[in-house]
Protein backbone atom coordinates (compact mmCIF):
# COMPACT_ATOMS: atom_id res chain seq x y z
CA UNK A 1 0.00 0.00 0.00
CA UNK A 2 0.85 3.21 -0.62
CA UNK A 3 1.52 6.07 2.35
CA UNK A 4 -1.54 8.87 2.99
CA UNK A 5 -2.94 11.28 5.19
CA UNK A 6 -5.89 11.06 7.32
CA UNK A 7 -7.55 14.67 7.90
CA UNK A 8 -10.46 14.15 10.58
CA UNK A 9 -11.84 17.34 12.01
CA UNK A 10 -13.54 17.31 15.03
CA UNK A 11 -16.86 19.69 15.60
CA UNK A 12 -18.84 21.31 12.82
CA UNK A 13 -16.24 23.05 9.67
CA UNK A 14 -18.19 25.69 7.73
CA UNK A 15 -18.34 25.06 4.22
CA UNK A 16 -16.33 28.00 3.20
CA UNK A 17 -13.60 27.08 5.09
CA UNK A 18 -13.14 23.58 4.23
CA UNK A 19 -13.83 24.77 0.67
CA UNK A 20 -10.49 26.67 0.71
CA UNK A 21 -9.25 24.06 2.44
CA UNK A 22 -9.62 21.94 -0.93
CA UNK A 23 -8.67 24.11 -3.12
CA UNK A 24 -5.52 24.40 -1.16
CA UNK A 25 -4.30 21.06 -0.91
CA UNK A 26 -5.63 20.00 -4.19
CA UNK A 27 -2.57 22.58 -5.60
CA UNK A 28 -0.24 21.15 -3.33
CA UNK A 29 -0.95 17.58 -4.81
CA UNK A 30 -0.89 19.00 -8.01
CA UNK A 31 2.70 19.79 -7.26
CA UNK A 32 4.06 17.22 -5.36
CA UNK A 33 4.18 19.11 -2.11
CA UNK A 34 2.31 16.18 -0.12
CA UNK A 35 0.52 12.29 -0.97
CA UNK A 36 -2.94 11.51 -1.70
CA UNK A 37 -5.04 11.92 1.46
CA UNK A 38 -8.81 11.94 2.79
CA UNK A 39 -10.64 14.67 4.97
CA UNK A 40 -13.45 13.94 7.07
CA UNK A 41 -15.86 15.92 8.53
CA UNK A 42 -19.47 17.46 9.78
CA UNK A 43 -20.79 21.13 8.08
CA UNK A 44 -22.38 23.90 9.39
CA UNK A 45 -26.35 23.88 7.03
CA UNK A 46 -25.45 24.50 4.05
CA UNK A 47 -26.54 23.64 0.22
CA UNK A 48 -24.60 23.42 -2.33
CA UNK A 49 -25.07 23.82 -5.92
CA UNK A 50 -23.74 21.80 -8.53
CA UNK A 51 -22.50 22.40 -12.05
CA UNK A 52 -25.70 20.28 -13.66
CA UNK A 53 -28.03 21.96 -11.26
CA UNK A 54 -31.36 23.28 -12.57
CA UNK A 55 -32.85 26.47 -11.21
CA UNK A 56 -35.66 24.50 -9.93
CA UNK A 57 -33.74 22.08 -7.65
CA UNK A 58 -33.30 24.94 -4.88
CA UNK A 59 -37.53 24.47 -3.87
CA UNK A 60 -37.38 28.38 -1.90
CA UNK A 61 -35.36 31.39 -3.09
CA UNK A 62 -31.47 31.81 -2.03
CA UNK A 63 -32.67 34.72 0.06
CA UNK A 64 -35.06 32.78 2.26
CA UNK A 65 -32.33 30.13 2.66
CA UNK A 66 -30.12 32.52 3.94
CA UNK A 67 -32.59 34.58 6.13
CA UNK A 68 -33.46 30.54 7.91
CA UNK A 69 -29.83 30.09 8.56
CA UNK A 70 -28.50 27.92 5.72
CA UNK A 71 -25.76 28.90 3.48
CA UNK A 72 -25.75 28.26 -0.40
CA UNK A 73 -22.63 27.96 -2.35
CA UNK A 74 -22.27 27.23 -5.95
CA UNK A 75 -19.21 25.01 -6.66
CA UNK A 76 -17.22 22.96 -9.14
CA UNK A 77 -18.67 19.80 -8.53
CA UNK A 78 -20.44 17.75 -10.53
CA UNK A 79 -24.07 16.94 -9.99
CA UNK A 80 -27.04 19.07 -8.79
CA UNK A 81 -28.05 20.08 -5.47
CA UNK A 82 -27.26 18.64 -2.16
CA UNK A 83 -27.49 19.29 1.73
CA UNK A 84 -24.71 19.26 4.25
CA UNK A 85 -25.41 19.24 7.87
CA UNK A 86 -24.99 18.59 11.93
CA UNK A 87 -25.16 14.53 11.86
CA UNK A 88 -23.85 13.88 7.90
CA UNK A 89 -20.32 12.75 7.43
CA UNK A 90 -18.70 14.10 4.44
CA UNK A 91 -15.31 12.99 2.95
CA UNK A 92 -13.06 14.87 0.51
CA UNK A 93 -10.61 12.59 -1.22
CA UNK A 94 -7.99 14.61 -2.43
CA UNK A 95 -6.12 12.08 -4.94
CA UNK A 96 -4.13 12.04 -8.04
CA UNK A 97 -6.10 10.33 -11.04
CA UNK A 98 -2.88 9.25 -12.49
CA UNK A 99 -2.50 6.29 -9.49
CA UNK A 100 -5.75 5.02 -10.27
CA UNK A 101 -5.87 5.18 -14.23
CA UNK A 102 -7.02 7.96 -14.53
CA UNK A 103 -10.92 6.61 -14.91
CA UNK A 104 -13.03 8.90 -13.01
CA UNK A 105 -15.95 6.57 -13.63
CA UNK A 106 -13.86 3.69 -11.80
CA UNK A 107 -13.02 6.31 -8.53
CA UNK A 108 -16.40 7.21 -8.48
CA UNK A 109 -18.20 3.55 -8.39
CA UNK A 110 -15.28 2.38 -5.95
CA UNK A 111 -16.52 5.60 -3.72
CA UNK A 112 -19.78 4.25 -3.50
CA UNK A 113 -18.67 1.01 -2.76
CA UNK A 114 -16.31 2.12 0.28
CA UNK A 115 -19.86 3.73 1.55
CA UNK A 116 -22.13 0.15 0.33
CA UNK A 117 -19.16 -1.71 2.45
CA UNK A 118 -18.95 0.94 5.09
CA UNK A 119 -23.08 0.73 5.45
CA UNK A 120 -22.74 -3.21 5.35
CA UNK A 121 -20.61 -3.10 8.40
CA UNK A 122 -23.35 -1.03 10.47
CA UNK A 123 -25.61 -3.77 9.34
CA UNK A 124 -27.66 -1.35 6.86
CA UNK A 125 -28.42 -3.09 3.71
CA UNK A 126 -27.07 -0.52 0.46
CA UNK A 127 -26.57 -0.57 -3.17
CA UNK A 128 -26.33 1.44 -6.44
CA UNK A 129 -29.38 1.96 -8.25
CA UNK A 130 -29.03 1.63 -11.68
CA UNK A 131 -29.34 5.02 -13.31
CA UNK A 132 -28.87 7.12 -10.65
CA UNK A 133 -25.63 8.32 -8.68
CA UNK A 134 -25.04 7.83 -4.56
CA UNK A 135 -25.93 4.82 -2.68
CA UNK A 136 -29.58 4.18 -2.04
CA UNK A 137 -31.33 1.61 0.69
CA UNK A 138 -33.92 0.48 -1.90
CA UNK A 139 -35.22 4.10 -3.71
CA UNK A 140 -34.05 6.27 -0.45
CA UNK A 141 -30.99 7.99 -0.98
CA UNK A 142 -28.91 7.37 2.10
CA UNK A 143 -25.28 8.90 0.74
CA UNK A 144 -24.35 11.19 -2.25
CA UNK A 145 -21.09 11.68 -4.44
CA UNK A 146 -19.78 13.92 -6.76
CA UNK A 147 -16.06 15.17 -7.18
CA UNK A 148 -14.44 17.98 -9.38
CA UNK A 149 -10.91 16.90 -11.51
CA UNK A 150 -8.69 19.73 -11.29
CA UNK A 151 -5.21 18.97 -13.10
CA UNK A 152 -5.74 15.37 -12.41
CA UNK A 153 -6.46 15.60 -9.04
CA UNK A 154 -9.88 14.99 -7.11
CA UNK A 155 -11.98 17.41 -4.80
CA UNK A 156 -15.13 17.44 -2.77
CA UNK A 157 -16.35 13.64 -2.70
CA UNK A 158 -19.38 12.25 -0.32
CA UNK A 159 -22.01 13.09 1.79
CA UNK A 160 -23.14 9.92 4.21
CA UNK A 161 -26.29 10.23 6.23
CA UNK A 162 -26.02 9.13 9.50
CA UNK A 163 -28.08 10.79 11.72
CA UNK A 164 -28.58 14.42 10.10
CA UNK A 165 -32.13 16.77 10.02
CA UNK A 166 -33.71 14.74 7.17
CA UNK A 167 -36.17 17.69 7.09
CA UNK A 168 -33.95 19.98 5.23
CA UNK A 169 -33.49 17.79 2.51
CA UNK A 170 -37.53 19.07 1.89
CA UNK A 171 -36.10 22.28 1.08
CA UNK A 172 -34.90 21.41 -2.20
CA UNK A 173 -35.11 18.28 -4.67
CA UNK A 174 -31.56 16.36 -3.60
CA UNK A 175 -29.46 15.75 -6.78
CA UNK A 176 -32.45 16.89 -8.44
CA UNK A 177 -33.66 13.27 -8.64
CA UNK A 178 -37.13 13.78 -6.95
CA UNK A 179 -36.25 10.74 -5.03
CA UNK A 180 -37.03 10.68 -1.07
CA UNK A 181 -33.21 10.32 1.39
CA UNK A 182 -33.03 8.76 4.61
CA UNK A 183 -30.35 8.00 7.24
CA UNK A 184 -28.26 5.08 8.55
CA UNK A 185 -29.94 6.01 12.24
CA UNK A 186 -33.60 5.94 10.59
CA UNK A 187 -32.86 2.37 8.73
CA UNK A 188 -31.19 1.56 11.77
CA UNK A 189 -34.14 2.73 14.01
CA UNK A 190 -31.59 3.48 16.72
CA UNK A 191 -28.65 5.90 16.77
CA UNK A 192 -25.06 5.14 15.35
CA UNK A 193 -21.77 6.58 16.74
CA UNK A 194 -20.44 9.19 14.45
CA UNK A 195 -17.40 8.14 15.46
CA UNK A 196 -17.43 4.66 14.71
CA UNK A 197 -18.41 5.61 11.22
CA UNK A 198 -15.56 7.95 10.77
CA UNK A 199 -13.52 5.22 11.65
CA UNK A 200 -14.90 2.59 9.86
CA UNK A 201 -15.15 5.34 6.47
CA UNK A 202 -11.39 5.98 6.44
CA UNK A 203 -10.39 2.31 6.96
CA UNK A 204 -12.69 0.92 4.01
CA UNK A 205 -11.13 4.30 2.40
CA UNK A 206 -7.90 3.27 2.90
CA UNK A 207 -8.07 -0.60 1.66
CA UNK A 208 -10.32 0.28 -1.71
CA UNK A 209 -7.94 3.23 -2.98
CA UNK A 210 -4.40 1.16 -1.77
CA UNK A 211 -3.65 3.33 1.47
CA UNK A 212 -2.42 3.24 4.79
CA UNK A 213 -3.59 6.54 6.00
CA UNK A 214 -1.76 8.28 8.65
CA UNK A 215 -3.97 10.50 11.06
CA UNK A 216 -2.36 14.19 10.48
CA UNK A 217 -3.14 17.38 12.58
CA UNK A 218 -4.54 20.99 10.17
CA UNK A 219 -1.32 22.09 11.15
CA UNK A 220 1.14 19.69 10.20
CA UNK A 221 -0.87 19.43 6.75
CA UNK A 222 -0.68 22.75 6.44
CA UNK A 223 3.10 22.79 6.95
CA UNK A 224 3.89 19.99 4.42
CA UNK A 225 2.17 22.35 2.05
CA UNK A 226 4.42 25.08 2.43
CA UNK A 227 7.46 22.80 1.84
CA UNK A 228 9.28 22.41 -1.23
CA UNK A 229 9.77 18.69 -0.95
CA UNK A 230 7.04 15.98 -1.40
CA UNK A 231 6.21 14.94 2.80
CA UNK A 232 4.40 12.31 3.65
CA UNK A 233 2.07 13.52 6.85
Amino acid sequence: MRQGWLLDLDGITPYAEAWALQRTLVAARQRGAIDDGLILLEHDPVFTVGRSAKPDHLLFPRELLTARGFGVFDIERGGSVTYHGPGQLVGYPILDLRSYDEDIGKFMRTLEQVLITVLDDFGVPAARLPGYPGVWVEDTKIAAVGVAVKRKVTMHGFALNVDPDLSHFGLINPCGLGRDVTSMATVAGHAVPMGDVRSRAAARFGQAYGLALRPVTLAALLAAVQSTETVTV
